[in-house]
């Protein structure tokens, strides 16, 4: 397995920036940091595929848009919060070109290992600017005002003290660059949340005909947790751990909410586009 780099560019190492033990667990109630932790270190060796599967192919498409609106551009040197196993971090290398640099940073050492993984077995020349970085979105180990764009894919949702994770967003980006987080939009509207079947596994190889009924089933989306995605996770072995997603879901901020905390944290304005019908969220805000 391919090895991680975690010595950081900026020639120093911080206390949330370290290596952790792999250990395997009993399901607990996830809800500290470290628990979350261990549930990504578990179900990293097949996140791909579940995201694949569950998304019928579109978190591909979603995880573009994102990068797109950070205005990254050739020579940048960019971050990718909760990188799990590196896929808006391929992207962001694809924008600032082999003369840029893209720090990803997730607390999850399996994951990290997947995306170096990954990396390797990739051929273009600016995938090779890509460091990996073992690390706390709650307390980044970079300097202030040091990066022209930030992405952070469904990550932010799984952070304790989400407040203080915008808030090193703030801190660790140049002024009038932007932070792109993509992830779950918690619809105000009634309709729209019970619509949110975007997860719904149908197993059919008829691609067109799941997308149709993707589109037009409608269904409280926690009944499709249970129903759908929870089943399919259970083939993995991981049936536990996705249940968690319910979870998290239901606690999440609305895209208001989200506005207001980017705000607060000081960023100059913030906007949050519902997309895929208002399956999906992503707030941009600029520093």
């Amino acid at each position: 397995m391919a090895s991680l780099q975690l010595q950081l560019s900026f020639g120093y190492q911080s206390s949330s920036c370290r290596h952790l033990p792999i250990s395997t667990f009993s399901y607990p109630s996830i809800r500290c940091a470290n628990d979350r932790q261990l549930l990504f270190n578990r179900i990293a060796p097949v996140y791909d595929n579940l995201n694949d599967l569950l998304s019928l192919g579109q978190h591909r498409i979603w995880k573009r848009m994102a990068v797109s609106w950070t205005g990254a551009k050739l020579g940048d040197c960019v971050l990718d919060l909760c990188c799990g196993s590196g896929d808006l971090a391929f992207l962001l290398s694809e924008k600032v070109g082999s003369n840029g640099k893209v720090s990803g940073l997730d607390f999850s050492k399996e994951q990290l290992l997947m995306a170096s993984s990954r990396q390797h077995l990739l051929s273009k020349a600016c995938y090779k600017n890509i460091e990996w970085i073992e690390g706390d979105a709650t307390d980044l180990p970079f300097p202030d005002c040091c990066f022209d764009a930030i992405t952070m894919g469904y990550g932010l949702r799984n952070v304790v003290d989400k407040r203080k994770a915008v808030q090193e967003m703030f801190r660790v980006l140049k002024p009038g660059s932007k932070a792109s987080v993509l992830d779950f939009n918690k619809s105000t509207q009634p309709f729209v949340a019970s619509f949110q079947v975007f997860i719904c596994v149908v197993f059919t190889t008829n691609q067109h005909l799941m997308k149709s009924i993707l589109l037009y089933v409608s269904c409280h989306k926690e009944w499709m947790i249970d129903n759908a995605v929870v089943p399919v996770a259970t083939a993995y072995g991981l049936a536990k751990e996705y249940e968690y997603l319910k979870g998290s879901i239901r606690e999440y901020l609305t895209g208001i909410e989200l506005e207001e905390l980017a705000l607060e944290a000081g960023f100059s304005t913030a906007k949050h586009y519902e997309i895929s019908g208002g399956l999906m969220g992503n707030l941009v805000a600029t520093r």
